[in-house]
Order: C-alpha cells, then sequence, then structure tokens
C-alpha cells in the first residue's frame, strides 16, 4: 500500500464499488443523471476472476419468480438503448426452449410470465428443434424473445459509455476500509475517496466488505463449471449457431436445473451447464487439485445423452465461473438497514446478468433516495434474521 501521502484523494457524488455488470450499470445509471460518480474495481480490466466475464449469458422473458417478470420488459429496453448508446450489437435473438415435467411449478410459472406462451409436445419439439429431446410426461414452453446477450461486450460497452458520461473507473484498487458517515469514506490501496452516497455491488467479495459494517449476509460463492460439449457431426441444424437456447428444470436429476446455448464462443461447441457448483473462497476459486472428481460434470453427461444426443457426451472444454447464492436464491437489493447512504446490491444466484439494466437503475435510484421504478420488497435484507451485527 502506498504511504499516506501518495494516495490519491478526492471527493464524489456517489462511489461505486465493483466493475462487474451490476456495479458498472448502477455507475452508468448515476452519470446519465449527471452525478460525479467513481467506479472502483479491486483487479485490473479485463479479468475473469468474478462473475461477469465470458462471451455470452441467456437473456428471457420466461421466469418462474412474478418479480423477475416484471422487471425483464424494462431489462430489454435498457439494454436496447445501450446498443443504440455503444454503437454496438449486443443480443442475438435465438429464442429459449424450457422443458421440464408437466405441471411442474417452475415451468408452469415460466408459462404463465409469457401470457400466452406457446407450449410443445415432443413431437413439435423435435420437428421444429431435433436436436432436443422430451421424454415421457415432460413439455416445453417457447419463450420467442429469449436469446443470448454477449457478455465481455456488454460489460466493455456499459464501462465506455459510463466514462463517456464524465464517469471516472478505477482498476487495480482494492478497498481496505469504509468508514460510514453522512459523507462517507473509501480507502483502497491506491486513494482515498469521499462521497455522500456508496453502493457496494462486489459479488462473492461483497460479505467481506459489509462484515466491518455490521452486516453478515448469508452469501455463499459458488464455483461452477462452465462446460461446451462438440457436435458428433459438425454444421448439424438446430444444434450448433442455429439452435435455441434452452433451460431444463423439474428433473429429478438435476434439482438445480441445466441451461444450454448455442455455439458462439467456440466454432462447433455447444455451452452446457449446470445451475449449481461448489461452495468456494473467492480467493481461491481456481486453486482445484487436478484430478479432482467433478460431479457437476458427470451429470451434465448424462443429461447430454438423454437430452441433446447429437453432442459428444464427454465436454471438450470446461472453464470455472463464480455464483454468489442466496438461501432463496433472490438477490439483494437494498438500503444498509443502520447507513442508508450505503447501498447493496448483491446474491445474484447466478441470474442476475440479463438484469443488470433494471438492477443498476434501482440501486442508482436508491442511492439517490428516490422510490425505486421496481418494487424492492421482495429483495430486502431484513428477510434473512439476524444479518445485522454490532459494527466493529
Amino acid at each position: 500500500m502506498a504511504a499516506p501521502s501518495q494516495l490519491q484523494q478526492a471527493t464524489y457524488d456517489a462511489i461505486v464499488i465493483g466493475a462487474g455488470i451490476q456495479g458498472s450499470f448502477a455507475a452508468y445509471h448515476l452519470a446519465q443523471r449527471h452525478r460525479d460518480t467513481l467506479l472502483l474495481e479491486q483487479f485490473i480490466l479485463p479479468h475473469s476472476r468474478g462473475s461477469s466475464h465470458g462471451q455470452s449469458r441467456i437473456t428471457r422473458s420466461a421466469y418462474p419468480r412474478v418479480p423477475y417478470a416484471r422487471m425483464m420488459p424494462d431489462s430489454f429496453r435498457l439494454w436496447q438503448r445501450l446498443e443504440a448508446e455503444a454503437g454496438t450489437n449486443l443480443y442475438r435473438r435465438t429464442g429459449l426452449v424450457v422443458l421440464g415435467p408437466a405441471g411442474d411449478p417452475e415451468l408452469e410459472g415460466c408459462r404463465r410470465s409469457l401470457g400466452a406462451g406457446e407450449v410443445l409436445d415432443a413431437t413439435a419439439l423435435a420437428q421444429r428443434f431435433p436436436s432436443l429431446r422430451l421424454h415421457a410426461g415432460e413439455v416445453a414452453v417457447w419463450d420467442s424473445t429469449g436469446g443470448v446477450l454477449f457478455a465481455d461486450r456488454a460489460l466493455w460497452a456499459v464501462q465506455d459509455v459510463f466514462r463517456r458520461h464524465g464517469g471516472t473507473l478505477r482498476d487495480g484498487e482494492k478497498v481496505l476500509c469504509i468508514e460510514p458517515g453522512a459523507v462517507l469514506t473509501v480507502t483502497t490501496t491506491a486513494g482515498v475517496y469521499r462521497a455522500p452516497r456508496l453502493i457496494i455491488a462486489a459479488g462473492a467479495w461483497t460479505g467481506a466488505l459489509v462484515a466491518p459494517l455490521g452486516l453478515r449476509l448469508p452469501l455463499q460463492p459458488l464455483r461452477i463449471d462452465v462446460c461446451y460439449w462438440r457436435e458428433k457431426e459438425p454444421g448439424t441444424p438446430s444444434v450448433g449457431t442455429t439452435g435455441p437456447c434452452f433451460m431444463a428444470m423439474g428433473l429429478p436429476q438435476a434439482p438445480h436445473g441445466i441451461y444450454g446455448l448455442p455455439a458462439l464462443e467456440y466454432p462447433g461447441l455447444v455451452k452446457v451447464c449446470y445451475h449449481h457448483g461448489s461452495p468456494t473462497d473467492p480467493e481461491e476459486r481456481d486453486q482445484v487439485p487436478p484430478g479432482a472428481p467433478r460431479p457437476d460434470v458427470a451429470l451434465l453427461s448424462s443429461f447430454i445423452s438423454s437430452y441433446l444426443p447429437q453432442l459428444e457426451p464427454r465436454p471438450a472444454v470446461v472453464e470455472t465461473c463464480l455464483y454468489t447464492n442466496t438461501p432463496d436464491e433472490d438477490i439483494i437489493l437494498d438500503r444498509h438497514p443502520k447507513f442508508s447512504n450505503i447501498i447493496i446490491g448483491a446474491g445474484f444466484s447466478g441470474h442476475g446478468f440479463k438484469l443488470a439494466p433494471v438492477v443498476g437503475k434501482v440501486l442508482c435510484e436508491l442511492s439517490l433516495g428516490e422510490e425505486p421504478s421496481h418494487s424492492t420488497a421482495p429483495f430486502a435484507i431484513t428477510r434473512f434474521p439476524g444479518v445485522l451485527r454490532p459494527a466493529l
């Protein structure tokens, strides 16, 4: 750490900690509102240490939980606005197939969220997408709005527009201390910064940042295996680049759900992942012993053989990513219960990327003391008992 006399010192209207997709959108909205904003990132950008890296994420209107289904139209609109501002394409519409047992509550929730969602039986699905199989007692719901967000490109775009609106992005600065007050002080490895409002959106590192502020949030970082599977016959229709995104839910062999995206990142490799992982320390995520068992990969191999038989049953590439889960897998969007000018966005539980434009807007509104444009009641910190502790 630099000596105190060498530290950068500055005052801003707002500070955002965490330059992943959520924090970057929060900073973007603040800059759009003409607030002089500092966005802090502990790692040198770009990096693959958190949850926002990689080339692709699914977006969709189908959501089993009503609060998210209500947020998605706004999210689609804001993604389109960012595309126009950045002058680049951030979304490819592929459609989304949601499959699972007929009558499954989550599947039914997805169908209701679409209004007149089209339901496909095994015959109809095979005619439209011969690469995907349904089994006895299963159905599929078709979401025509579903598609792929280009994640790396989106993160770069929102940060670029933020800077064009006068925002300051400082990477390679780890936050060492947050001092609450009417004007907060944030000390990093390279600077001391002050602002009347602070947003914390630091992903898997959020728990450690808020603990000294008297909060013990129930956040569990998970290491996720991100798997890519080779086509048995390259160029097979509706498997590779032309296939839809899909989600499988309610399957007893995969209780946390499985999702897939067409071959857009690696030529001929389809991305299929289990929506769960192994508990990890975010500082040690990549320290997995060679040859360590990967039960999620075995689960996926069985799913591939049964539902996507045109893919090889062993992954060609396995990468890693981080989820930060809450116990109920619903996100946290709230003010600190004691320090109302500290706003927290956390626990996105592997489904937050598509929501980031709206999440960022709500975080911005909360930080400005405004009534948020979407209800934050389902995302309150106080839904978890015993989170507020005496500050150290």
